[in-house]
């Protein structure tokens, strides 16, 4: 029988469901009713607990109430994607009802659960009914109903996950598109295994958690200073993925690195080639790795610059980042990605832009970094991604300046919000008039189906072209001639005056000017124009105004 629960023993729960969600992310992911590629709930899940995990690590908590305000903390500066942001808000909640606790007994435990459930429904503005807060508040339910009669602990999280399962069952018809589709949800999911994994550990099982490494073989800590900067024979940590353009053997690219220096690391696929290595001249290494093909990512790291700087802070305690004093009444955050939106961004305004988007959803912490680095005393925050305004919603209240948030879900509606601010004008006046252009662009996007699905009447396959309004499918198919001719008449309907195509990093500027030449038909009247955007997973973003 398990009456109390410590600080210890829920810091072990909390790792645990780390590691088990961790495992079954992927599970979780297929869930994902959707096709499009993009962040995913299991994966953004995971990230957001996983950054509990790291912090707790760090720790030795003396007290549920310290084991739950070091989660709470790092969850909600780790939460990424909506899923993440409500599992954070889920133990937030939990947090706040376990204050100034030792240990914690099973009516308590159970209270916490629900007071969780109650912080997110709080917090979000249109509860939808079939998803993780439909499995998260009927699970607490159980767990406050069965605590009315029940000491043991273990007992009680037994009958939570038993009805919680039965919730997450029914998730699939309480969700019209899950009906549809025929799958459970995929945060409602995750949301059990995490349940499951923290009644696990308390009932004793192992989990092998990675260990965050203090260093203890023979020191306490490493010391950076054994060795001078000048040992180290190789300067730059080049890494880098290359797209595969031709049939080049990757087995000649390591025997090239080989030469050039050491810690290579080269992994090769059908479609990419991923290369890490340690050398004295990246430029002829990113040379002849453009040989196989284009260059998706790279980062070149100077690693004695790094030393040098280690050492000199080794023995200073990690400061907090200073906030930019204002130097004007209203600044601007944005999310996206693509080298050409960035800079599209910056020019029509924007002071800060974070890289991120669909498959990259980024933290509350990472959104928050930057409106702190924002020189003014207001902060507009513009998300550009439906999967990102609740994230960038909890930084409300997080920063010392004033931040608001225009709920823009996509790159089109971001642009012209930013379009309608008046630098000088009032807050609340610019508020208003950013929300009130949000209706008046209309977004088509073109990406690919990242697996087979049966989504809204289509029978998709992997790799087949998808178009889609206002992130809703329009069409779907393997002619992309077809597909174009849809988007062109379905923007046609909204007679817009202008139509801007950004097209992204794997679609060049005749492709581009050849949908615009099909738009340009559908939409006489309309002035197109193409801008390289270099967005990831969208082939096209398109506005219409």
């Amino acid at each position: 029988m398990i009456e109390f629960i410590d600080g210890l023993a829920l810091k072990k729960m909390f790792i645990a469901a780390a590691v088990s969600l961790d495992a079954y992310k992927e599970e979780i992911n297929e869930l994902n009713v959707f096709p499009v590629p993009d962040g995913d709930t299991g994966s953004n899940m995971s990230m957001t607990i996983s950054s509990a995990m790291t912090e707790l690590q760090k720790s030795e908590p003396d007290s549920v109430t310290k084991t739950a305000d070091i989660a709470a903390g790092a969850l909600l500066r780790g939460a990424r994607g909506n899923s993440g942001v409500i599992l954070s808000l889920l133990f937030r909640g939990f947090a706040k009802s376990v204050k100034e606790k030792k240990t914690i007994n099973a009516a308590e435990m159970a209270v916490a659960f629900h007071e969780g459930v109650s912080t997110a429904y709080k917090a979000v503005m249109k509860p939808a009914e079939g998803t993780i807060l439909t499995v998260s508040r009927l699970a607490a339910d159980a767990a406050c109903e069965a605590a009315e009669n029940e000491d043991d602990i273990e007992k009680v999280m037994q009958h939570m996950i038993a009805v919680g399962e039965e919730a997450l069952a029914d998730t699939v018809n309480q969700n019209p598109v899950l009906k549809k589709a025929g799958v459970i949800d995929a945060g409602g999911k995750g949301y059990l295994i995490i349940i499951e994994a923290m009644l696990a550990s308390l009932q004793g099982k192992e989990f092998a958690a990675p260990e965050v490494k203090a260093v203890q073989e023979v020191k306490e800590k490493a010391d950076f200073s054994d060795f001078d900067t000048e040992d180290i024979k190789f300067a730059y940590c080049t890494e880098f993925i290359i797209g595969r353009e031709n049939d080049k053997d990757p087995q000649l690219l390591r025997e090239f690195l080989d030469k050039l220096g050491d810690s290579i690391v080269v992994v090769d696929d059908d479609e990419i080639i991923k290369v890490h290595v340690h050398n004295n001249c990246p430029g002829v290494v990113i040379t002849e790795a453009l040989t196989y093909g284009h260059i998706v990512t790279v980062k070149i790291e100077n690693m004695k610059l790094q030393h040098t700087e280690v050492m000199e802070m080794q023995d200073a305690a990690p400061a907090e980042e200073p906030v930019a004093e204002p130097e004007k009444a209203i600044g601007v955050v944005v999310v996206c990605a693509g080298e050409g939106l960035e800079a599209m961004f910056k020019d029509l305004g924007a002071d800060g832009v974070i890289s991120g988007g669909q498959t990259m959803n980024p933290s509350t912490e990472d959104i928050l970094k930057e409106i702190n680095r924002t020189p003014a005393e207001t902060v507009f925050v513009l998300p550009n991604n439906k999967n990102i305004v609740l994230a960038a919603g909890q930084c409300v209240g997080m920063s010392e300046k004033n931040v608001v948030v225009i709920p823009t879900h996509t790159v089109p509606q971001g642009v012209t919000a930013l379009l309608a601010l008046d630098p000088d004008g009032e807050v609340e006046a610019n508020e208003a008039a950013m929300n009130e252009v949000l209706e008046t662009v209309h977004t088509v996007t073109l990406t690919y189906a990242a697996r087979n699905s049966n989504f809204d009447g289509f029978e998709i396959a992997e790799g087949d072209y998808l178009a889609m309004i206002e992130n809703k499918l329009l069409t779907a198919g393997t002619d992309l001639a077809t597909v174009e001719k849809a988007m062109g008449d379905t923007l046609a309907q909204f007679e817009p005056e202008l139509v801007s195509v950004y097209y992204g990093e794997d679609v060049n500027e005749e492709q581009a000017q050849e949908l615009a030449d099909v738009l340009q038909e559908c939409m006489p009247d309309a002035e197109v124009t193409v801008i390289p955007g270099g967005q990831p997973v969208y082939y096209y973003i398109i506005s219409a105004e």
